[in-house]
């Protein structure tokens, strides 16, 4: 095995709750296993993104199930949320796997949207219970925390943190890439594109009732 990509989350950053935190945990095992194997073996790198749109617990579904009480439950309507379809996320993990030479973590730049955005085009017609953050949520996700701005390259369509230790001995790390302020955050309030509304439709298309 040459290549081996860990796949992480928003949650590891400034994690929360134990899950967080253990995929935080994962982000560092994962990184730090170059030390192991960077004498010419298998290297490792992880890929970090947003919610993949309709996966299992997440927001969606919930919202599908709900609209037939004709109320649905919204913690903050304010709450924004990144959101990826599995496509593109298996498009980047696949590109990213292309490009790593090793303890890279890839991050790829991607739309959000609030999830009364969300609400409104799953479930248009229906009340809005608001029952507030839940333990162990976030307002906003994070992609990119401020913490590791100064490793980090911002590239067409994706950023790369790089690692603080190099494990790439005489070969060259990824090439390009414009460096990103010390003071950069990455989150999906702060410095992301907030789909449109004819956007957000179309990629929810198969969740909007008929």
């Amino acid at each position: 095995v040459k290549k081996v990509l860990a796949l992480s989350t928003d949650k590891a950053v400034n994690p929360v709750n134990l899950y967080g935190a253990t995929k935080l945990c994962s982000d560092k095992v994962f990184i730090a296993a170059n030390s192991y194997g960077s004498g010419g073996g298998t290297v490792f790198s992880v890929v970090r993104y947003g919610n993949v749109v309709g996966s299992r617990g997440s927001v969606i579904p919930i919202f599908q199930k709900q609209r037939e009480t004709g109320t649905i439950s919204i913690t903050n309507p304010e709450m924004t949320r990144f959101l990826i379809t599995l496509r593109q996320g298996a498009e980047f993990v696949l590109k990213s796997l292309g490009d790593m030479v090793g303890g890279e973590l890839f991050i790829p730049k991607i739309p959000a949207c609030t999830v009364a955005d969300i609400a409104n085009l799953v479930a248009p017609d229906c009340d809005w219970d608001t029952i507030g953050l839940r333990p162990g949520e976030k307002m906003h996700e994070v992609l990119i925390p401020e913490d590791e701005a100064r490793n980090v390259m911002e590239f067409e369509n994706h950023f790369v943190i790089q690692p603080i230790q190099t494990f790439w001995g005489n070969k060259i790390g990824i090439k390009g890439g414009t460096k990103c302020p010390d003071n950069f955050t990455y989150a999906s309030n702060i410095n992301t594109v907030q789909f449109s509304g004819e956007e957000l439709k179309l990629l929810l298309k198969d969740f909007i009732p008929s």
